[in-house]
């Protein structure tokens, strides 16, 4: 896949994808909002905000910045918006894998149905990890390949087919975690038939020749969620706390 063929495909879903998409992958974005816990002034990046079908479910106290390499989808999104006087919110036209923005400009970052579906899903995870606070969170909702060895095999065979709708269907969360600061704080399936992941990683990455991890404040001064490795986390219903 290139990102030229990848803008092509999801603007020709646009005004479709709602319609087609929305309810089947609702549940798992639900899932990722009702658990973030938002603080107030929280900064958000949603990558691949699509239509912006998230948008309504985030609380208005937080600051979201949504980005999406299809303007066909963030015309979409920008309508959205709009319509529900969302002033709290910023829309941007911009590549996953080369943002805009500057260093540690966000305390979560937010990636659903996105690191397969992008011409390369190392560039697009390393810059979140860039972009995100050290401590911060970064929280991805995809399809990754099934630990089931025949499952596994299909969803390879398949993956070739699947690029031309826009996604592949063989990447495993391990590829996607490898060589990187994030430590998997908890997993949870989600949407239709579980085959979906929610994964919320915190962002450990090095500043100074030190760790960062959660417990610290926001960059608006709130207290924010703490994730310590080696605390264990609650279990959630059809997922795992992993520490």
């Amino acid at each position: 896949m290139d990102l030229a063929k990848v803008e092509r495909v999801y603007t020709s879903y646009a005004k479709i994808y709602d319609r087609i998409f929305g309810k089947v992958f609702h549940e798992g974005r639900q899932s990722v909002i009702r658990n973030l816990n938002v603080q107030p002034d929280e900064k958000i990046l949603e990558v691949g905000i699509g239509t912006g079908l998230a948008l309504p479910m985030y609380p208005r106290h937080c600051q979201i910045v949504g980005i999406d390499f299809s303007e066909g989808m963030l015309d979409q999104a920008k309508q959205r918006a709009a319509e529900h006087l969302m002033g709290h919110v910023e829309l941007h036209r911009m590549d996953a894998g080369a943002m805009e923005f500057k260093d540690d400009s966000f305390d979560t970052v937010v990636a659903a149905y996105v690191v397969t579906a992008v011409p390369d899903h190392r560039k697009v995870v390393s810059e979140m990890i860039r972009v995100c606070r050290p401590g911060g969170r970064i929280i991805m909702l995809n399809h990754f390949a099934n630990d089931n060895k025949f499952i596994a095999t299909m969803e390879k065979v398949l993956s070739p087919l699947t690029k031309h709708l826009g996604w592949r269907t063989d990447l495993a969360l391990q590829s996607v975690l490898d060589g990187t600061p994030l430590h998997v704080a908890r997993k949870q399936n989600v949407n239709p038939l579980r085959l979906w992941a929610l994964v919320e990683c915190v962002n450990e990455k090095h500043v100074n020749g030190k760790t960062h991890i959660n417990g610290a404040k926001n960059m608006n001064g709130a207290a924010t969620y703490t994730h310590i490795k080696g605390t264990h986390l609650p279990k959630h219903a059809n997922g795992e706390a992993l520490v």
